[in-house]
């Protein structure tokens, strides 16, 4: 594909991911060379930071990120602080519910769940101290997500077993199944 196509779709694929993503994985994922992703990659750089965007990218250890420009921090504090003090989303609010009830759940079966991206979700629930990030026991690389404690606390129960309707939500093998495709 040409420079410019590559540059979109290798913006497109850091954006929708939220998280770190390998060089080698966008190269595979674009089906080009990894040589020309860095340049890809390099290039994004050179015009963001030439242009004063709101977005940089940051490497590390082979893997690359898009992430907010430093000089914007303090406007991005200010939308993080509100979107902390401000009542949940319906968004968020499904997704705390299907980590409730499906816990531990890996954010592909969130996703598959809910048929949307949810990172950017997670990532507010995170912050939030609704949620906790574990490692998956067989899979090092890959993270599970369930309830906290201060998630119940809030809610005050003393465990997940007291939500409504728990036994039969979370026992619910129509929900399993489309989560265990998605993994």
């Amino acid at each position: 594909m040409d420079e410019e196509k590559l540059k979109s779709v290798l913006e497109s694929l850091l954006l929708v991911s939220g998280e770190p993503v390998k060089i080698s994985k966008l190269a595979k994922i674009t089906r080009e060379r990894v040589s020309e992703v860095e340049n890809a990659l390099m290039e994004l750089e050179v015009e963001y930071l030439g242009r004063k965007r709101g977005i940089i990218i940051i490497k590390k250890g082979g893997k690359v990120q898009l992430a907010t420009n430093p000089d914007n921090a303090s406007f991005v504090n200010g939308l993080v602080e509100s979107d902390l003090k401000g009542d949940l989303s319906r968004a968020s609010l499904e997704v705390l519910s299907v980590i409730a009830y499906k816990e531990p759940i890996a954010r592909s079966g969130i996703e598959a769940i809910r048929g949307v991206n949810s990172s950017f979700i997670l990532r507010n629930l995170l912050m939030r101290g609704l949620i906790e990030k574990v490692e998956e026991a067989e899979n090092k690389r890959r993270h599970l997500y369930r309830i906290s404690l201060d998630f119940l606390k809030k809610l005050g129960l003393k465990s997940v077993e007291e939500l409504p309707d728990y036994e039969k939500i979370s026992k619910d093998e129509r929900i399993d199944s489309v989560q265990k495709i998605s993994l």
